[in-house]
C-alpha cells in the first residue's frame, strides 16, 4: 500500500512539472492522427521535422507535401479564451481572473514558412501557414485562414485544388534527408527556446503586457510599464 501512495505522488509530481510538455505532445498527437485522414497517394506527411537553415535551427510540428502546396502545421494546446490578432506580438489567453501571454504562433510559424522555402528553393508563396489548435478553447483571433481545429485541419488543406508543385517526392526528399534526428541537438534547441521565452516574459509586463522600460525615481532604478500612466505596474531592478 505504501508503495502504491509513493507511486501515484511521484506520477502527480511528475505530472506537474511536466504537464506542458503533455499537453504539447498530446495536441500533436491528435493532429497527425487527423493528418493521417489525408490521401497518402497526394500528401506526404513529415512529423516532428527538424532542420537547420542558415546555421538557425527549426522544430516543426508537422509538413505535409503536395502538388497543391506544402503546409507547414504548428499546434498548439490551447486552453481557456484566447484573444489576439495575426499581426500581434502576443496573444492573450483568458482563465478565471488570471490572463497570460503568448508568442503569436502565426508569427512563429511564419518563420519556419522561410525556413522550408529556402530549404526546398521554392518561392513562399507555395508554402502556407497553418495554426491547429485541437483543443475546446474559445477562439476571438483575427486572421485570414491560418487557424484552424484539428478537426476541421484535414478540410482546410484539402480546400487548395490548384497544382503549383510538380516535384512532391523530390521535395519531400529533401526534407527528410535535411531531418535532423540527433537527440543532443535537438535538446540544445529546446533549452535555447526556453530561455529565449524566459527572457521575453521577463522583458514584459505581466499586466497588459506592454514592454518594461528601466527608469530612474526617488528610490533608485526600476523597470515600469511603457504604457504608464495607463498600466503603473513596476519590478524592482534585480
Amino acid at each position: 500500500m505504501v508503495y502504491f501512495y509513493l507511486v501515484m505522488i511521484t506520477l502527480s509530481v511528475l505530472s506537474s512539472v511536466f504537464y506542458k510538455q503533455i499537453i504539447g505532445k498530446a495536441g500533436e498527437f491528435w493532429t497527425k492522427q487527423e493528418l493521417n485522414k489525408l490521401p497518402k497517394d497526394e500528401y506526404k506527411i513529415i512529423n516532428d521535422l527538424f532542420v537547420r537553415v542558415n546555421g538557425k535551427t527549426h522544430q516543426i510540428d508537422h509538413v505535409v507535401v503536395s502538388k497543391y502546396g506544402i503546409f507547414v502545421i504548428e499546434t498548439k494546446q490551447y486552453n481557456g479564451y484566447i484573444k489576439g490578432d495575426k499581426y500581434d506580438k502576443y496573444w492573450v489567453r483568458y482563465t478565471k481572473n488570471n490572463k497570460y501571454y503568448y508568442l503569436n504562433p502565426i508569427r512563429q510559424n511564419y518563420g519556419h514558412i522561410k525556413a522550408i522555402s529556402e530549404l526546398l528553393n521554392i518561392d513562399e508563396s507555395k508554402v502556407f501557414n497553418i495554426v491547429c489548435i485541437p483543443s475546446k478553447a474559445k477562439l476571438k483571433i483575427q486572421h485570414d485562414g491560418e487557424l484552424t481545429r484539428n478537426y476541421t485541419i484535414v478540410e482546410r488543406i484539402r480546400s487548395y485544388k490548384d497544382t503549383i508543385i510538380y516535384d512532391v517526392d523530390g521535395l519531400e526528399s529533401v526534407l527528410n534527408n535535411n531531418n535532423i534526428k540527433n537527440k543532443n541537438i535537438r535538446n540544445r534547441h529546446n533549452k535555447n527556446i526556453r530561455i529565449n521565452i524566459a527572457d521575453k516574459d521577463r522583458n514584459k509586463c505581466p499586466r497588459c503586457g506592454g514592454d518594461l522600460v528601466l527608469r530612474t525615481g526617488k528610490y533608485g532604478a526600476f523597470y515600469g510599464c511603457s504604457k504608464y500612466p495607463k498600466c503603473r505596474y513596476i519590478r524592482n531592478n534585480k
